[in-house]
């Protein structure tokens, strides 16, 4: 089926994004390319829908291979943009199993090459160079990012060695050598876990490097796969470069489609309240060179494949273009991958149904792990969390030798369930579905009052963009004013270059003021926190100035699993997490009758031993609200936890 619509040329605007399409002067001597792709798979491996008829990596696959076999043009290329795993109940199946089940899916699809995306590092080089390397790509297929280096991370360079790593590649297809260039967004040290991999932040530079490679070896068809996290900073870097024919995005996860194009019943319109169309199949905008280039990008998870069809002439120069989504859907005929169903999809369905049979507690309310809600304001199940993050931190404090952290932070960027859990079971499959990623409880010990004010500072300082940096809090509480000054800090060197005003009181569970008409108090004791290593290694651009942590070696999910099973008795109580409960986080002020009396509610019998302290003139408080007994009571002194490690 071919689906060339030639446009009229138009030229691009501020307002509107058009296309330039010509007809190559001597047709014959055209070549024409289907691209197929897609990005922000994100191990959504299983189908969706009251029957199961959306998407699903079984369907996608058998699609995209039917696209493959049928398409019309002189040659057919396969793409992904990126984020091609994603922690959750899926990539926890294949981590306990020792199988890369997305890898199967990405072997099935038959991508000629792959971007590395932010996701992709989230548990770390390691475990990347193992998907990379693992034995479920038979086929072995180039993973592209050109402005990152490897060579402080031994595995992933050798990979580059081997060329699974790349800058580049060339594919040829019909006998025409087509160059496929990567980019990953200049965000990942502070987003992900790349640990000693080096971002270069000059995306424009590095990519414009790789074109004049390609171009040096007589390649003139070159296509950008990149994932910059939203479509608009591909737009934006069109123009910086001179030879580039297409761009593939990725990690906006926008819906691009025209008039005509079937959508997903859940992406129409009258079902959905609202467009999610961003905008035309497909985008533009005119490169260094003048020439317009087409930008394309789909909505993730296994949902919609993208299909450009483009045409070249003789000198590589394109002349045509158009194209469109299709969408996975069950009613329209496309069956599920045999292979892919029965050694990806099933395992990891069993894997599912077991979790969601352990019932871990009962709870007397609707938890909200909204996106929205999560990412700007107190939730009770970021109370929830954070609570968790400190009673784990409490209970081993004693066993590592490290002071006993007083409050917890928990980034809202890391609850990924972005639903409301209803009343009732609460179930193990909630716990991963809640917490996916390769986040550890770790305690940063005698964090300065002034540090401790900047981290907040950080933590309120977008709200108004719902990022994932705000933070869900337990054993204090504190007040913004959303009207004050915003903290910003240098991407690329981590200092704070505006202070925040937004901060305005910060009273801990034991009545002690740290800040107070949005200054520091004097003599404000020093304070241990208790969070995830990703905050502690300065993701969302926490300033936690490159302190020491100690990681506890308890993922923030079985964290949370043995908090509620454990500490609460199996039993979340509306009294502790009331729904429309505002407890701990204000915008204004806290209320007078809110607010901590200094002493209350005493000290926990047993507090554990602290670590040496710092600058002895720096006080440390113990840990002295009613969490902490409620943890020693319940548990005693790292028991619970000494046991699992043992086991």
């Amino acid at each position: 089926m071919s689906i060339y619509r030639f446009l009229k040329p138009s030229v691009l605007t501020a307002g509107a994004i058009s296309l330039v399409g010509l007809l190559s002067a001597n047709p014959a001597d055209a070549f024409t390319l289907t691209v197929l792709h897609n990005n922000d798979g994100e191990s959504v491996l299983l189908p969706s829908g009251d029957s199961g008829e959306i998407g699903g990596a079984a369907r996608f696959t058998s699609l995209i291979k039917d696209l493959q076999t049928n398409a019309t043009t002189d040659g057919v290329i396969t793409l992904s943009s990126g984020d091609n795993f994603l922690a959750g109940t899926a990539f926890n199946a294949s981590l306990q199993d020792g199988v890369f089940y997305d890898a199967i899916v990405l072997n099935e699809i038959g991508y000629d090459a792959i971007a590395l995306g932010n996701h992709d590092f989230d548990f770390g080089p390691d475990i990347l160079a193992d998907f990379i390397s693992s034995d479920q790509f038979t086929t072995p297929v180039p993973f592209l990012s050109s402005n990152l280096d490897f060579s402080n991370e031994p595995r992933l360079q050798d990979l580059v060695e081997q060329g699974r790593i790349a800058s580049s590649v060339v594919v040829e297809k019909a006998g025409e050598r087509i160059g496929v260039i990567g980019a990953t967004t200049p965000l990942l040290a502070s987003i992900s876990s790349p640990r000693n991999v080096e971002i270069d932040s000059n995306i424009a530079g590095a990519v414009q490097a790789e074109i004049d490679a390609l171009e040096a070896q007589g390649i003139n068809k070159i296509i950008l796969i990149s994932h910059l996290q939203s479509v608009n900073e591909e737009l934006a870097l069109i123009p910086q470069l001179s030879g580039v024919d297409i761009v593939v995005a990725g990690g906006g996860s926008e819906l691009l489609a025209n008039e005509t194009d079937p959508l997903l019943p859940d992406d129409v319109p009258a079902v959905s309240g609202e467009s999610p169309v961003f905008g035309a199949y497909p985008l533009t905008a005119n490169n260094a060179d003048g020439e317009a280039v087409p930008v394309v990008t789909t909505s993730g998870e296994y949902r919609y494949v993208g299909q450009l069809e483009i045409e070249f002439d003789d000198e590589g120069k394109v002349t045509a273009f158009n194209g469109g989504p299709v969408r996975v859907f069950g009613e329209d005929g496309i069956g599920f991958d045999p292979t892919v169903q029965a050694e990806a999809v099933a395992p990891v369905e069993e894997s599912i149904e077991e979790l969601a049979e352990n019932v871990l507690a009962t709870s007397e309310v609707d938890l909200d792990g909204q996106r929205t809600a999560v990412r700007t304001q107190e939730t009770n199940l970021g109370n929830l969390i954070a609570d968790a993050l400190l009673a784990t931190g409490i209970d081993l404090a004693d066993d590592f030798g490290i002071t006993t952290p007083t409050v917890a932070l928990q980034n809202g960027g890391g609850i990924r369930n972005s639903s409301i859990i209803s009343a009732g079971d609460f179930t193990e499959l909630d716990t991963f579905n809640i917490l996916p990623f390769a986040n550890f409880v770790s305690v940063v010990p005698e964090v300065t009052a002034e540090n401790f004010k900047e981290i907040l500072e950080n933590a309120v300082s977008n709200v108004e963009g719902i990022d994932g940096r705000f933070a869900q809090i337990s054993g204090f509480k504190f007040a913004y004013d959303p009207a004050g000054t915003a903290q910003v800090i240098d991407l690329e060197t981590s200092e704070i270059t505006t202070t925040g005003t937004r901060v305005t009181t910060v009273i801990l569970d034991d009545g002690t003021v740290i800040v107070e008409d949005g200054q520091v108090v004097a003599n404000a004791p020093a304070i241990s926190i208790a969070t995830i290593d990703f905050l502690a290694r300065g993701g969302d651009q926490y300033p936690f100035d490159g302190a020491e942590f100690t990681n506890l070696g308890v993922s923030y999910q079985q964290a949370l699993a043995n908090y509620v099973t454990n500490v609460l008795d199996g039993r979340i109580t509306e009294e502790l997490y009331a729904a429309d409960g505002n407890t701990r986080t204000f915008v204004g002020e806290i209320p007078a009758d809110l607010i901590p009396t200094p002493g209350e509610p005493g000290t926990p019998g047993e507090p554990g031993t602290p670590g040496e302290p710092g600058d002895p003139s720096v006080s440390v408080p113990e840990p002295t609200s009613a969490l902490a007994m409620l943890v020693f009571g319940a548990l005693g002194a790292g028991s619970l936890w000494q046991r699992k490690r043992r086991a």
